[in-house]
């Protein structure tokens, strides 16, 4: 027999709290912002107050922290937090509607300029 105290659960069984408790059951953002994986997370000046680490839940803390040093994409704050990408992108639409990050996100393929014109901009400057 086993002990009643003892829980079902060992510490392998990862975080206790499952993703949709997290987001409040949302897959989506409140703003419905478009945040692809290296899309980066930056923290603005208003996430130093202090205020702010007691009203925050520990997983929107956590982003804010990270972002704090440095930009980090998307993908880079759900591997570090060990969460799922859908619910990292759930928290950070949160942050954004709260005004405590700012998302930069990658300029579109369709926008690059064509790597022929970067060639033919090569070759006229070794031509100088």
């Amino acid at each position: 027999m086993t002990d009643p105290g003892r829980h079902w659960f060992d510490d392998e069984a990862g975080p206790v709290v499952r993703p949709y408790a997290m987001t409040r059951g949302r897959t989506r953002g409140v703003g419905q912002h478009r945040l692809d994986l290296i899309a980066l997370v930056v923290a603005e000046s208003a996430a130093e107050d202090p205020v702010w680490e007691q009203t925050l839940s520990p997983e929107h803390a956590d982003i804010l922290g990270l972002c704090r040093s440095r930009a980090q994409s998307v993908a880079e704050l759900a591997a570090e937090l060990d969460l799922p990408v859908g619910v990292i992108r759930v928290l950070i639409g949160d942050l954004v509607e709260d005004e405590l990050v700012h998302v930069s996100r990658p300029v579109p393929p369709a926008e690059l300029p064509d790597e022929s014109i970067l060639r033919e901009v090569i070759d006229g400057l070794r031509a100088l």
